[in-house]
């Protein structure tokens, strides 16, 4: 029996397709790179990466092969040019996109005899290969086990189902939520600058807030899931009024209220349709209207 580590290729050198070969080369797999401008692949060669002329060639030196790409419409024509090179890989694509995009690849891949497991990556490039990085996976679960120790090596890992979709499907939601955190911190600090107060001194007391609110995020999970909002101490009309006091006075600090806006329409369109009494967590039927 050959004790010859297996190969393993990296499409696509960004900053995460970098960190991904990195770890790979540092682990001591034999590992092939390709990227459309091959001066990325340079500093990998060096490290003792083999670099591909094309991407064909790139998926053809290895079983697996992990695709990292700018984007999801990319992927596919990165994929789609490498063709029939395809056949009999296990295609792990860990570029960004919709669910939609990863079941579209995923059906694209079986079409052309490949079969396709799609990851979210929860890590900045800098911890790939660290205990600071976690991927999910979904889609081929034959896949996923027969390469779960070579994908161990970037983060640890997690599947989730055999839809391809799934693993795409947490990570823009949860994304959402941290882009939604984001914004209303930089508003927080907006409001606090014009008040006179430093961001640096608003941090502390708003992250202690913060983690005494994140329990109620379950409670609103669980109303949201079964679909029954009535009862709990905050109510969408209690709601409506407070986010009316901060609106007035963000605008008195002459700060834009433009992080807080979109959620108070989306209480205001409940309250109108007679449902003031019901929990705040009802405002998420208001994206499902819209919908």
């Amino acid at each position: 029996m050959s004790t010859k580590p297996e190969r393993v290729t990296v499409i696509g050198l960004g900053n995460l397709g970098h960190a991904l070969a990195e770890t790979f080369l540092r682990q001591g797999l034999p590992t092939t790179v390709w990227n459309r401008d091959a001066a990325k692949a340079e500093a990998l060669v060096a490290a003792g990466a083999t670099a591909a002329a094309t991407a064909a060639e790139a998926i053809a030196a290895s079983d697996l092969v992990i695709v990292a790409l700018l984007d999801a419409t990319v992927a596919r024509q990165v994929l789609t040019t490498a063709g029939d090179a395809v056949a009999g890989r296990a295609l792990v694509n860990v570029t960004s996109g919709g669910p939609e995009d990863a079941r579209e690849l995923a059906t694209w891949a079986a079409e052309h005899g490949a079969r396709y497991l799609h990851g979210a990556v929860y890590a900045v490039p800098q911890t790939i290969g660290t205990a600071g990085s976690s991927i999910s996976y979904s889609g081929d679960q034959a896949v996923h086990r027969r390469w779960e120790p070579k994908l161990d090596l970037l983060g640890k890992g997690a599947f989730l189902g055999a839809d391809a979709g799934l693993a795409s499907g947490y990570d823009v939601a949860i994304l959402a939520g941290m882009y939604g955190m984001i914004g209303g911190f930089l508003h927080a600090t907006a409001m606090a600058s014009a008040a006179g107060v430093r961001a640096t001194e608003l941090t502390p007391m708003l992250l202690s807030w913060l983690a005494d609110s994140f329990p109620a995020l379950t409670t609103f999970a669980e109303e949201i899931d079964r679909g029954g909002y009535t009862g709990g101490e905050s109510s969408l009309a209690m709601n409506q009024a407070g986010l009316s006091t901060i609106i007035r006075a963000s605008r008195a600090l002459a700060v834009p209220a433009d992080t807080l806006l979109p959620i108070k329409d989306l209480i205001d369109r409940q309250i109108e349709a007679g449902h003031g009494a019901a929990s705040l967590s009802r405002a998420v039927e208001s994206f499902r209207s819209a919908a």
